[in-house]
């Protein structure tokens, strides 16, 4: 197929890897052990057999859900989950989606209609913009993390529309910096928008509490974040007012049509959420500390990144030399794949450095050892 083979001419051929197990920090990957930087296990929930027994003893949850929720798919575990979620960032309601991606889709392309904008951060998620593309109004993209730009754009173009939503991750998933909430707060209060956060890369692993960088302040208007992250499950949401929140019930195609996610999982969230509460912020507190080592071992080593996370993006520029990079790196028993278009910019490939809990700082040194013989610390 002549697609096919442009993709592996341009070096963005990829294929499924081979995972055959998976525990704390390690992956076996075709019958050999590696040390995982690449998940987004942040920390380390899913990994954890003693937790998953614990809760499996507390009772029993449906396997399977087998409809829609505005039909039969519901249940309390729903009901349940969706308080903890709206609670820990102090909206009024929260509604589950199967995944991030399905939220951010269903909750951009059902909010904005014919006569309505956009204001987009340029790094952020292919589910954003692709709710954009789906969306009946229009959309504008600002330079990353540039809020000067992105309030000249409001100047020029807000008046033109009814509603407008200004749009950003926190925490960005490929550069690992982060939005500066309180002037996106200032912007949309000055120029009349709605404020819309995903905090899939930081709920429940930055921030002060659980609420990732929003840190429960009720001036962001929308909250998107994922279950199947730092949480170690399965699932999205999106928390906000009543008033949205019902209007994405009756529009947002992506949660209508999904036959919803089974209670198990749901029940497992809300119990990681309440009853582990303590533990997550615990394992919060170790990777916390985990990423303030990484970022110290960074600066010794001479490296530059523009994260402040436990998201540490080593750009390489060609792909032909991350994947190179990537399988060195594999030789040595690291798994950390080579991030290429489209999911970050062309001539930006990179190796994403996935910090968990669970790392430890000597195979983190070991890494930027082996980057250093590469000479990829600009």
């Amino acid at each position: 197929m002549e697609s096919l083979n442009r993709l592996k001419e341009k070096g963005q051929f990829r294929e499924i890897p081979n995972i055959e197990a998976k525990s704390d920090g390690k992956i076996v990957l075709d019958g050999k052990e590696y040390i995982n930087f690449a998940s987004n296990d942040y920390l380390g929930i899913s990994t954890k057999r003693g937790l998953a027994e614990e809760f499996l003893a507390s009772g029993f949850y449906p396997l399977s859900s087998a409809s829609a929720r505005l039909l039969t798919g519901s249940s309390p575990e729903f009901t349940e989950l969706e308080k903890t979620t709206a609670e820990i960032f102090s909206k009024e309601r929260a509604l589950i989606f199967n995944t991030g991606y399905q939220c951010n889709l269903g909750v951009i392309s059902a909010l904005i209609d014919k006569g309505d904008v956009v204001f987009s951060d340029k790094l952020n998620h292919a589910s954003i913009i692709d709710g954009m593309r789906l969306a009946k109004g229009d959309f504008y993209r600002y330079k990353h993390l540039d809020y000067d730009n992105l309030e000249r754009m409001l100047e020029a173009k807000r008046e033109s529309y009814k509603r407008a939503v200004i749009v950003s991750e926190s925490v960005f998933s490929m550069d690992g910096d982060t939005a500066d909430i309180e002037r996106l707060i200032e912007l949309k209060n000055k120029y009349n928008c709605l404020l819309m956060l995903d905090e899939a890369h930081a709920f429940c692993c930055w921030g002060k509490g659980l609420a990732g960088l929003s840190d429960r302040n009720t001036d962001v208007d929308i909250i998107t974040a994922t279950f199947g992250k730092a949480v170690g499950s399965f699932g999205a949401f999106c928390a906000s007012s009543s008033d949205i929140i019902s209007y994405l019930i009756n529009t947002a195609r992506s949660f209508i049509f999904s036959t919803s996610i089974p209670p198990l999982n749901i029940a497992w969230s809300n119990w990681l959420l309440t009853e582990k509460r303590d533990y997550i912020l615990s394992r919060k507190k170790k990777l916390e500390v985990v990423a303030s080592e990484a970022h110290i071992a960074l600066k010794n080593a001479g490296f530059n990144t523009v994260s402040s996370t436990h998201i540490i993006p080593i750009v390489i520029g060609s792909n032909e030399d991350a994947l190179k990079i990537a399988e060195r790196l594999k030789a040595e028993g690291f798994y950390i794949p080579a991030i290429r278009p489209p999911t970050v910019p062309e001539g930006t490939s990179r190796l994403r450095i996935s910090l968990t809990a669970d790392s430890k700082l000597e195979d983190f040194n070991r890494v930027l050892a082996i980057l250093k013989d590469f000479n990829c610390r600009h």
